[in-house]
Parts: structure tokens; C-alpha cells; sequence
């Protein structure tokens, strides 16, 4: 169980950017966390993963604050994918084997060389495994970051507009190989998308934020035509075509 208790985030001299938000997810599950720019999305991630430490409240995984561990134990947690992507003249088998750091001794084993591989295979990159990432186009370099944190072996995703640099095809696999490995493993991933369509197909629940607070949580019920209105300016609603939930917009 992964609760959060009235977090709260302001920068010095600042307006509040989180305030008392409050939800709780149950292990495999696939969250989005939607909003307009500068409700508070990047930031409720950026506190989950310690790059920002909230001024109030608490983040718990079955009892035990993640905001009071190390940094290496809470790399053994939790996983980021960024919204940006290092070009960097690494191979993509050492960058994906980086995930293995929380883990690591003296050197990496056997165990970490099979994890890596396994990471690689599921994203399509083993192919690929002994190029440079600074020659590889921005999808490909975030599927390798995806691969990352796969080997990282976490209980939680944190992910970050994850498919803004992946092609229509990609978005599709890497967010259903994502809500497969949730369902299947147990891991719990937290989301920031745009696309609401794409949230609507692959994600199970909706943590919809406004102005810093948390405005709706929950199903897709949750994205009506009044949430659309307040939180997006739209006049539109959630449709139901061949089984598969859509946001009709008004014309």
C-alpha cells in the first residue's frame, strides 16, 4: 500500500505548488496524474523521487517513509523515467546497467547481468545494446531510460510524460508493456501524461490535480464533462467507442 498524507510544496517565497494532497494506491496499480501546466504534476514526482522535499506531510510504502531513506534504499524503491533524456556517449547496455547500482558491492553478478538483459529484451534493445546513446534518436534513448528502471527492480515507477518523445507505435507498446509488468508484478507506476486518450486506454486509475490540489481521484468516472470544463477549459465528455473510452470535444 502506498499512502501519501497531506503533502504540501512551496519554493522559498513562493505560492504553494502541492497542497494537502492525499490518495492511496494499491500495489499493481497504473495511475495518471493529469492537470493543465503548473497544477502540480512534475512536482508531486520530483517529491516522491527526493530531487524536491516537501514541506509538509508524508510518503509511506507499506508503513515505512520513503522521504526518510537514503537515497540508495529509496533507489531500491522507486524508479524515475524523466521527461529528459541524456545524450551522452554511454553504450545503452551501460546505461541500463546502471539500475544495478542500488544493488551493487564490490562489482556487478551474474544476477545483475541477466536483470539488465531481461530489461533490454522487453524494450526491443538488445539489438542495440552496444551503441552509443548520443547516436540514437530521442525515442530510442527514452525506451533505454524505461529499460533503466526496469533493472532498477522497484515497487514503484515514478514516470514523467514518458512518451513525449516516442512515435504513435512506441506509445503503445511501452504503455502496454507498462500496465502488463503493473498487473503482473505488482509494481505500482504513477504517470504524467498530456494525452488523456492515452491515459484513458492503459490506466487504471486518475489522480486529477488543479491549482495544486487534488480535484478528483479515482476511476474513469472521474473525467466527466464538469472535471473537463473546470481543470481544461473544455466543453466535451468521455465517450465509450467499440469499448474504448475517449474525450469527445465539443465543436
Amino acid at each position: 500500500m502506498l499512502k501519501i498524507t497531506e503533502l504540501c510544496y512551496r519554493y522559498p517565497g513562493g505560492p504553494d505548488l502541492l497542497k494537502s494532497v492525499n490518495f492511496e494506491l494499491e500495489p499493481g496499480t497504473f495511475l495518471a496524474i493529469l492537470g493543465n501546466n503548473g497544477a502540480g504534476k512534475s512536482t508531486l514526482i520530483k517529491c516522491f523521487s527526493k530531487i524536491i522535499f516537501p514541506n509538509n506531510g508524508s510518503i509511506r510504502m507499506d508503513g515505512e517513509e520513503l522521504l526518510h531513506m537514503s537515497c540508495m534504499e529509496l533507489a531500491k524503491r522507486v524508479a524515475l523515467v524523466s521527461q529528459s533524456v541524456p545524450s551522452t556517449r554511454m553504450t545503452v547496455h551501460d546505461m541500463v546497467m546502471l539500475g544495478r547500482r542500488p544493488y551493487m558491492h564490490w562489482r556487478f553478478t551474474e544476477q545483475d547481468h541477466r536483470i539488465v538483459h531481461e530489461a533490454m529484451d522487453r524494450l526491443g534493445l538488445s539489438p542495440i545494446r552496444g551503441r552509443y546513446l548520443d547516436e540514437l534518436s530521442g525515442g530510442e534513448r527514452q525506451k533505454v531510460m524505461f529499460a533503466r528502471a526496469l533493472a532498477q527492480q522497484p515497487r514503484v515507477m515514478l514516470l514523467d510524460e514518458p512518451t513525449s518523445s516516442l512515435d504513435l507505435c512506441n506509445q503503445y507498446r511501452v504503455l502496454s508493456l507498462m500496465r502488463q509488468i503493473c498487473h503482473e508484478e505488482g509494481i505500482t507506476a504513477m504517470m504524467v501524461i498530456h494525452d488523456l486518450n492515452l491515459a484513458l486506454r492503459f490506466c487504471d486509475l486518475f489522480l486529477l490535480l488543479h491549482g495544486g490540489t487534488v480535484f478528483r481521484f479515482g476511476g474513469p468516472e472521474i473525467l466527466d464533462r464538469e472535471a473537463l470544463r473546470q481543470v481544461y477549459g473544455l466543453s466535451g465528455d468521455v465517450k465509450d467507442v467499440d469499448g474504448v473510452k475517449m474525450v469527445a470535444v465539443d465543436l
